[in-house]
């Protein structure tokens, strides 16, 4: 006997909306499966991304004080940050959706650490380590200037 038909067509929008990229659903499954660098699921490997800009140092976040947001799931120390992060994601997310601000500069992806971080202009930058955010600190506003040229294309190759 046929399985029954689903009682909805999957559109990118809904599958937008529910977070999921499907390889079947034009467009969606490879930039937005990247949008954020989360190879373990977890955003910023589990920090919380509101207390870089509270306490100004990074704040291991708690499953019980999770969401998720642009397919990640986002952890966080208190339920305020959780609360600031609900009302305005895009206030605390870092850019470039968490992948080393600085080899985005460069053109390339490449995963960062959440603990070589700098909060510039209101934004959080994470970088793949120490020595790479002290490359970035040399020119901040070029890098950024240069990693903005090749976001969010570079997802898409």
């Amino acid at each position: 006997m046929p399985s029954p038909k689903p009682p909805h067509i999957l559109t990118r929008r809904y599958a937008l909306a529910l977070g999921l990229a499907f390889p079947f659903v034009p467009g969606v499954a490879l930039a937005d499966a990247r949008a954020v660098a989360a190879p373990d699921g977890r955003a910023l490997g589990g920090y919380d991304a509101v207390s870089y800009f509270i306490d100004g140092v990074p704040q291991v976040g708690t499953a019980d004080q999770a969401l998720r947001w642009r397919g990640a799931v986002w952890h966080f120390s208190t339920r305020a940050n959780r609360s600031a992060f609900e009302a305005n994601p895009r206030a605390f997310a870092p850019r470039f959706g968490g992948y080393c601000a600085w080899t985005m500069s460069q053109g390339s992806l490449q995963m960062a650490s959440p603990l070589a971080f700098a909060v510039q202009g209101g934004r959080l930058y994470v970088a793949h380590d120490m020595a790479v955010l002290a490359l970035w600190r040399r020119d901040i506003s070029g890098h950024i200037a240069a990693a903005e040229a090749h976001w969010p294309g570079i997802l898409k190759q």
